[in-house]
């Protein structure tokens, strides 16, 4: 079986690097369930919403808090995630919110560089102690669009954002000049196969271009918060709120029954609530 916890050699060059490819984290079969149920979801289609990306394109998405007893919960709550984490974060993590990005075929918008803390900073979250977990539903390649990122970035600490079309992107003269010096800020396309996990730091530059070809680039991101790191005030984010932690059998347990029952057993995320660009222009950051 593939189901394992990062290694302390993993752990080591996720800070270094910033990032972490954990390749085969999910089997195929689990992978599978994950894509079936996203793609025959009417929900995740019904409370998906647009980001214009300033590029022509839109990106797709839909967003959640809090996991539930489904198949998006039993990844997000696996024991192989959850834990893989707490070893990144040197303790106990709590579930900040995951999204289902739907990069379609052809149509699939761009994401403007970023960090997740660039968005995240103004719910007070006042450590940069959350990571993310990116989980490839389809292939991730360069001509669908796959994740770029700027390895070491997360170093340079957090960078300004501003607008880009309706997104918030890191201030471009900053990372324009961080990319600038390749020998240590190299660009790296991190292509992906189904059921890969890229976990990264919240202040890893990253971004991604359209999907101008004929396969899509679904992908699941998971995000987690150090339980110590628990915001000073409310946003549309949770607080701390305790993980509960299923065993990684519970995938394939929940995903079979999946078929008769809702998949969408989650607390969804009311897109109008959803802050993390717009309040960027209400704080005055323009």
């Amino acid at each position: 079986m593939p189901q394992r916890i990062l290694s302390d050699d993993d752990v080591r060059l996720y800070h270094d690097a910033g990032y972490t490819l954990a390749k085969g984290l999910f089997a195929p079969d689990e992978i599978d369930l994950l894509r079936r149920s996203a793609r025959e979801d009417h929900e995740i289609d019904r409370r998906s919403f647009g980001r214009a990306d300033g590029e022509g394109g839109v990106v797709r998405l839909s967003l959640w808090n809090h996991p539930g007893d489904g198949i998006y919960g039993m990844f997000a709550r696996s024991e192989r995630v959850v834990r893989s984490c707490e070893k990144l974060l040197g303790g106990e993590v709590y579930h900040y919110h995951s999204k289902m990005i739907l990069k379609d075929a052809r149509v699939g918008g761009a994401w403007a560089w970023h960090q997740d803390y660039g968005y995240w900073y103004q719910n007070g979250l006042l450590q940069p102690l959350l990571t993310s977990v990116f989980i490839a539903v389809d292939p991730c390649t360069r001509e669908n669009g796959c994740l770029q990122v700027i390895r070491g970035s997360h170093h340079c600490g957090r960078v300004n954002h501003v607008l880009t079309g309706e997104q918030a992107g890191a201030d471009r003269e900053r990372v324009d000049e961080i990319l600038k010096r390749p020998d240590h800020f190299p660009l790296v396309h991190v292509e992906m196969a189904p059921g890969d996990a890229l976990f990264f730091d919240c202040n890893l530059l990253h971004r991604s271009d359209q999907n101008r070809s004929e396969h899509p680039r679904w992908a699941m991101i998971c995000c987690y918060n150090a339980a110590r790191n628990d915001p000073y005030k409310e946003s549309h984010h949770p607080r701390y709120t305790p993980l509960r932690v299923v065993s990684d059998t519970a995938i394939k347990e929940v995903g079979v029954k999946r078929f008769s029952d809702d998949p969408s057993d989650v607390a969804w995320l009311d897109d109008r609530r959803d802050s993390s660009a717009k309040s960027l222009l209400k704080d005055g950051h323009r």
